[in-house]
């Protein structure tokens, strides 16, 4: 008999082993089987991985079990909001990975941060609050998705919501996502906010109408200067249910297909290997990267890639970590005077003290700093049907993330495509669980979107221009005035300052049946492989206009409800 360490222990029964790689430490010869079969097995403990468990254990019917590569988010830097400048970087709550040396950035690699943590994502993102727009989602419906357009998703946005602006025609309350107003101002960021307005880009007070086009402060999903993120929103509040049982530092292997069937999923912890089981449904919800990679390695993906890497091909999907979709940014930096940003307040021992009294004694100001305050959601060019470009304006600036702050005050105006053409992939780089997989975003690989760079940056200095900011005199320090206004050079100072802004999505993505790269059907039942499905942004066909968390969330949301009407 052998014990699972956890909060709740199980009953462990010997089962026959398979062979591992020699180089591995782990005990491949003996598999330990968790006493008993869970309705539901849920892989992953990021957003969707916390919406979903909370949903399928509100009743006392299912028995859940729920596994997370992370650990606890028992580090004060998952609360306070200024700390993700620590968690990203950092292996207690990063994933660590990077991607491959991109053509199109130019040869550079980029780091690609991912939540390694109860919560995931959610425990380190920017905390900003977006559905995207109406016609994202109205777009799946046109590709034949039933059940995905903006008025069938409206309700599972609201039902996840404790909004501050109250039950409205767009918000609800009383969800376990709390949004609210961020708890600071900044002189320069209202200035920006009406340079663009001098732009005729209107004032927004709320980017989740279905239209985001316009200027205003993003809301965040904090609760009195506390991020609040799905492991405090969902996850938390259902753990005391008998019917749900969470294990952390797990690191799944594969899922075990018997018969064309999902069954149950391979995991080890502390050099040991177990196995559990479920009766009714596998459901992966470890996002755009994780969730391929299990596939991969449990033989669903494209069968050249597997039999590539030696392993029997249980499903042949070539859609399986394609499609991979991702924002990417142009940090343009402009130096300014006359006016305070956080550049030098940081570099100041008094300044940095009178942040932490403010944040103590007020909950609010710096350290309360979602990684971008202002947003604007414009057009790149007149001929565009709606906003295809989004900014993240920010009072600081550095070389690059993780780097210190510049001495000279500075804002960051980063502008990314909304709606980006280029497609990348996800694949296995090895067998072992415990190896990056190779992330190939293919940025700025389609025509189209070398030319949305080169007339986002147009964008950025004609907003720096206005008669709104003269008295601040912003000097273009990145991509740097030598840089002249022809495609060309705007398309290659792109690639030199471009950059990830962690938004991955798409690589087991959504369709219909006649489509060969399609992964999942519209209730996100994976094609070939009965009683498995993905619930998280992985499955999103395209991206949404905006950052990815909440449709994520909303995607767990009206997943765990066609579980349980499907258990009917």
């Amino acid at each position: 008999m052998y014990s699972l360490p956890t909060r709740r222990y199980g009953i462990i029964q010997e089962l026959p082993g398979f062979p591992a790689p020699a180089q591995k430490k782990r005990r491949w010869d003996m598999v330990k089987r968790i006493e008993g079969e869970f309705d539901y097995i849920v892989v992953g403990a990021g957003t969707a991985g916390c919406v979903t468990a909370n949903r399928l254990t509100e009743g006392s019917k299912h028995r859940v079990l729920l596994l997370e590569a992370g650990g606890r988010d028992n580090w004060i830097w998952f609360h306070i909001p200024v700390g993700y400048l620590f968690a990203i970087g950092n292996p207690r709550a990063d994933w660590l990975f990077k991607t491959e040396a991109e053509p199109g950035l130019n040869g550079r690699a980029l780091n690609y941060p991912r939540g390694k943590v109860i919560g995931g994502c959610s425990a380190i993102n920017g905390m900003i609050s977006m559905r995207g727009q109406a016609a994202d989602y109205d777009h799946w419906r046109q590709l034949g998705l039933t059940g995905w357009g903006w008025d069938d998703v409206l309700p599972e946005f609201k039902r996840l919501e404790d909004h501050f602006l109250g039950a409205t025609e767009h918000h609800a309350t009383g969800g376990g996502w709390r949004i609210e107003q961020q708890r600071l101002a900044w002189t320069i960021l209202d200035a920006i906010r009406n340079a663009a307005v001098e732009m005729n880009i209107p004032r927004s007070d709320d980017f989740n109408t279905g239209d985001n086009e316009g200027v205003g402060y993003f809301h965040v999903n904090q609760k009195r200067g506390r991020r609040w993120s799905a492991a405090r929103g969902f996850l938390k509040p259902a753990l005391n249910r008998p019917n749900l049982r969470l294990e952390t530092d797990v690191l799944v292997d594969r899922l075990v297909i018997e018969n064309g069937r999902a069954v149950g999923v391979r995991f080890s912890r502390g050099g040991e290997v177990f196995e559990a089981r479920t009766k009714g449904e596998m459901i992966l919800c470890s996002g755009a990267v994780g969730s391929p990679a299990i596939l991969q390695r449990s033989g669903v993906g494209p069968a050249d890639w597997l039999s590539a890497m030696g392993i029997d091909v249980v499903a042949d999907r070539p859609g399986v970590g394609r499609n991979l979709q991702d924002h990417l940014q142009q940090r343009a930096i402009y130096k300014v005077s006359g006016v305070k940003t956080l550049n030098e307040t940081y570099a100041s021992l008094i300044g940095r003290g009178l942040m932490g009294a403010e944040y103590l004694l007020r909950r609010r100001g710096p350290m309360t700093m979602a990684p971008s305050q202002l947003g604007i959601f414009t057009r790149s060019d007149p001929k565009r049907e709606r906003a295809n470009i989004q900014f993240h304006v920010q009072p600081l600036s550095l070389e690059k993330f993780g780097d210190p702050l510049h001495r000279f005050p500075a804002v960051t105006v980063s502008a990314c495509n909304l709606q980006p053409t280029s497609r990348g992939t996800i694949r296995l780089r090895t067998t072992a669980p415990d190896a990056a997989p190779v992330i190939a975003p293919n940025y700025l690989g389609t025509d189209e979107d070398r030319q949305v760079a080169a007339d986002a940056i147009r964008v950025t200095r004609r907003l720096m221009k206005q008669n709104a900011l003269a008295p601040y005199h912003p000097d273009e320090y990145l991509p740097g005035l030598s840089v002249g206004d022809d495609d060309a050079s705007l398309a290659k100072a792109a690639g030199d300052i471009g950059t990830t802004i962690f938004h991955p999505v798409g690589t087991t993505k959504m369709g219909l049946s006649s489509d060969p790269t399609a992964v999942v059907d519209e209730r996100l039942r994976l094609y070939g492989v009965e009683g498995l499905r993905v619930v998280d942004a992985s499955v999103m066909p395209t991206i949404t206009s905006g950052n990815t968390n909440t449709p994520t969330a909303m995607i767990a949301s009206k997943a765990s409800a066609m579980i349980l009407a499907d258990a009917r």
